[in-house]
């Protein structure tokens, strides 16, 4: 399948309008082993996704490794990949490494470091500033963006300018702290992860226009809210990561109904709405399993009619810009 490519920012690094996030790819054990790991990126690049998305925060490192490994494989050039900074792993007591903050140019310099050596690749495409936000640091997170913004954002912008990188942004949980990087700085991109999707749209107020401005593309990470969106079982459904509360899980079965009532999968509904505004590039489910990754090519190029969006908005379920 050819999916659409979209440029970000003012950039020549383009994406696939569907990438692979790494997250699950980076979970230990019975869940996804390194053998499915390896078949799930495959999957996805035989099938035409061609970006891909990780972090040392993945498995502490492991999502790296996996997803360097299997990219290996393909000539470099013919996808795009970013990871994160801003968490450096060090040697602890336990069997896996710890995990330790650090948001200066010298730790974003190393991270990236190490990175390259987990991958096993010579370069990354994006480099993103990871979870500056107060959704990962609550009351300390003024104090953490001013450190960012001294340190590690500033590297970034140098680090492209010289060409080891060929973009940067964040990535992170919530639509203000994007809007404020982008007021002081020249990022290329915001990862935001579960805060523009059919079930919440805030950042159209002012973060989305604002991109579309300044020609910041923007990544959507966690297209179902944590698998809200792709579950009709309450037992199994999960939003930011926890159990959902009544009021979320309601919100969430309207917009299935009336995806339902128009003959549309709600994860289809929920792939392709993001993708609809102009700031958007991506949309970055993960996978934990080739069947998912087959599942994720079909709901985003499903045809859905224009009459759904209309109705989902008269419902004040989901919001037009």
């Amino acid at each position: 399948m050819a999916l659409e490519m979209r440029r970000i920012g003012s950039t020549d690094v383009a994406v696939s309008v569907l990438g692979l996030g790494g997250g699950p790819v980076g979970q230990v054990g019975a869940t996804v082993g390194p053998a499915a790991a390896e078949r799930i990126v495959h999957a996805a690049y035989e099938a035409g996704v061609r970006y891909f998305d990780t972090a040392p925060l993945y498995g502490r490192g492991v999502s790296e490794q996996r997803a360097g490994a299997a990219l290996s494989a393909y000539p470099r050039d013919s996808f795009t990949l970013s990871t994160k900074v801003g968490r450096l792993l060090v040697a602890g007591g336990g069997a896996e490494p710890d995990v330790q903050y650090d948001y200066s140019a010298a730790g974003a310099r190393a991270s990236l470091e190490a990175s390259l050596e987990r991958l096993g690749l010579e370069r990354v495409d994006i480099l993103l500033c990871h979870d500056i936000d107060a959704w990962t640091h609550g009351a300390e997170q003024p104090g953490i963006y001013e450190t960012a913004a001294r340190g590690i954002l500033p590297a970034l912008a140098e680090l492209r300018a010289q060409g080891v990188i060929r973009a940067f942004g964040i990535g992170v949980n919530e639509w203000q702290v994007s809007s404020r990087v982008m007021d002081d700085f020249d990022v290329d991109c915001i990862l935001l992860a579960g805060r523009f999707t059919l079930l919440e749209q805030d950042a159209l107020d002012e973060m989305l226009p604002k991109a579309v401005r300044k020609r910041v593309s923007v990544i959507i990470g966690g297209p179902y809210n944590s698998g809200l969106l792709a579950t009709d079982d309450r037992q199994r459904a999960t939003y930011d990561y926890r159990p959902v509360d009544d009021a979320r899980w309601e919100r969430a079965q309207q917009i299935r109904r009336v995806c339902e009532a128009h003959g549309v999968d709600p994860r289809a509904a929920a792939l392709q709405y993001p993708l609809r505004h102009p700031a958007v590039a991506a949309v970055i489910p993960g996978a934990r399993s080739e069947e998912e990754v087959a599942a994720n090519l079909a709901l985003v190029g499903a045809p859905i009619p224009d009459a759904l969006w209309d109705e989902l908005a008269h419902a004040g379920l989901s919001r037009r810009w």
